[in-house]
């Protein structure tokens, strides 16, 4: 967006009597400068002015509908620029209000309305284009941005647009061939960056999808699924205080936003918990030495056989067992518990001394009824989870629904960065399909 002209907050806020293209550009030059908070002001000001009178002016009503438009508050947007109707800027802008709202049909009317009105009509046409695919009429909004050929194509939105339908239908690398279009031919096409950064996350390019994700939030407008996607993104490479500013900037802009709150209080409570480097160095050998097999080490055959009877598989399973349970198992007699004893003893290790972790017994697939058993080898993918517990299956190598339900909460809740929050998804997307984490 080209801007010319400089200007002030006051002056342009205050002091202009028209507020069109030319001013939209001001304001958001300043809003890509360090003015974020003194417009945030003076929008807010000019709101309460405009809230206590019954006849605010046209053009007021247009500045602070668009000042909240870029500052990321939509609903609120809505409901000042839904007031102005025979204005060619306000009404374009309220489509794209609406368009961020997901009220497609209102906003491809306004689109349609905004060019009538004198907007850039190729502009109003890829965005109206953009609302027929989101309402699913993909082949319509095809046809309407060929409409626009061959100046259209001219234009990052015409690829943009072009790349969300291929997206639609499932051709995932036609896709990033035009978003990558689109951003060649406009390097600050934020929607275009944020559908990049989509695509480098669901393949843990974590390190890229950053970058692209940072370089969209770099201006206005804000989009807040960009700023929780990218405070996810902090918080797996453990920056938790940038993770926590992602979303606070969310709750600001959307207090009602209820993922980034229950977010930024476990970031929150992360912060507040004590951690010991040393003690979780020591955890981890720990988990490491109980993880390993019997089979690593040097049994007679007879003691071998039993244990493998008793399904005993590693050192942890007999840190869960008592002496007495080991010795009623079959041909198990004193000189093979010995020999358990002793082998224990060696790695600073007890028959029996983790019992009261023990866990019940999974219950058995045969157990479930058989219109269930088909659940069992349904991706985790299908399953939609967010960036988190998607995160936290591929770490535990979880990639079916029956391997899931294997697992415990606690087992879930001791990966890196899953919380209360993660595992009550779990719980909720698990429920849609009538089952339970282990120990549920």
């Amino acid at each position: 967006m080209e801007v010319a002209e400089s200007v002030g907050v006051r002056e342009l806020l205050r002091e202009r009597p028209t507020f069109g293209k030319a001013e939209v550009g001001m304001l958001y030059k300043l809003l890509c400068g360090n003015q974020v908070a003194e417009v945030r002001g003076e929008i807010e000001a000019l709101c309460a002015e405009i809230d206590a009178t019954s006849r605010p002016s046209k053009t007021d009503l247009v500045k602070v509908g668009i000042g909240l438009y870029l500052l990321g508050k939509h609903q609120r947007a809505d409901q000042y620029l839904s007031r102005v109707a025979d204005d060619a800027v306000a009404c374009y802008h309220h489509a794209l209000v609406l368009t961020a709202l997901e009220r497609h049909e209102e906003a491809a009317q306004k689109f349609e309305q905004a060019a009538k009105l004198g907007y850039d009509p190729i502009e109003c046409t890829l965005r109206r284009a953009g609302a027929l695919r989101a309402m699913g009429r993909l082949d319509e909004a095809e046809q309407t941005l060929r409409g626009t050929l061959p100046e259209g194509a001219k234009r990052a939105e015409y690829s943009y647009q072009m790349g969300c339908i291929l997206a639609d239908r499932g051709d995932t690398y036609g896709a990033i061939e035009y978003f990558e279009r689109a951003v060649d031919m406009d390097p600050r096409h934020t929607r275009a960056l944020f559908a990049l950064a989509g695509e480098q996350n669901r393949h843990g390019n974590d390190e890229e999808a950053i970058r692209l994700y940072e370089r969209a939030l770099s201006r206005p407008p804000f989009y807040l699924g960009a700023l929780v996607n990218l405070g996810l993104l902090y918080e797996d490479v453990e920056n938790y205080a940038a993770a926590a500013f992602c979303f606070r900037r969310v709750l600001e802009a959307d207090p009602t936003h209820e993922r980034a709150r229950l977010y930024l209080k476990d970031i929150e409570a992360a912060e507040r918990m004590y951690y010991d480097e040393d003690a979780a160095r020591q955890e981890a050998r720990m988990r490491h030495l109980l993880n390993r097999p019997i089979t690593d080490f040097e049994l007679t055959v007879r003691s071998r056989n039993c244990l493998e009877s008793l399904g005993i598989r590693t050192l942890g399973d007999l840190t869960r067992i008592t002496e007495q349970e080991l010795l009623a198992g079959k041909n198990f007699g004193e000189t093979s518990l010995r020999e358990v004893q002793e082998l224990m003893e060696m790695h600073g290790l007890r028959i029996g001394q983790n019992r009261h972790l023990a866990q019940g017994p999974t219950p058995p697939i045969a157990a479930l009824p058989p219109e269930k058993r088909p659940l069992l080898d349904k991706p985790i993918s299908e399953l939609q989870l967010s960036v988190r517990a998607r995160k936290c299956m591929t770490r535990l190598n979880i990639a079916t629904v029956g391997e899931l339900i294997q697992k415990t909460p606690d087992e879930l809740l001791s990966v890196k960065n899953f919380g209360v929050t993660s595992l009550n998804e779990v719980r909720s997307k698990l429920d849609e399909l009538g089952l339970k984490l282990r120990g549920d």
